[in-house]
């Protein structure tokens, strides 16, 4: 719910077209919201986030796992997911966002 109240706010100017089960029709949702391992909508890109994973990952062309850089907890669990699909011979890119909001590449796996 916090994430669907954010794309609704993050910019006057702007917008994200979204939904979720609450708002029923799947099919028509560009970016579909939810906590199940699901791809209702037929997606090809999944943001991960929070720590969650799916049982999926092939089923799509890009799967992004976003992750609080100042929560060691989270970076632990980042490390390990990373190392997971590294050993399943997945192509990989590390992104690290600067104290000045620049995304910045990191580390990069070219296995795929």
């Amino acid at each position: 719910e916090a994430l669907n109240t954010s794309l609704w706010t993050f910019n006057d100017a702007a917008f994200l077209p979204h939904g979720s089960a609450k708002d029923g029709e799947a099919a028509h949702q560009p970016i579909w919201l939810t906590t199940l391992d699901e791809n209702p909508n037929d997606a090809s890109v999944l943001f991960l986030c929070d720590g969650s994973d799916s049982e999926n990952l092939t089923n799509y062309d890009l799967v992004c796992r976003l992750f609080d850089g100042n929560d060691e907890p989270a970076v632990q669990a980042a490390r390990i997911q990373w190392k997971t699909q590294k050993d399943a011979s997945h192509k990989l890119t590390y992104w690290q966002q600067s104290d000045t909001g620049a995304w910045q590449k990191k580390a990069e796996v070219n296995q795929g």
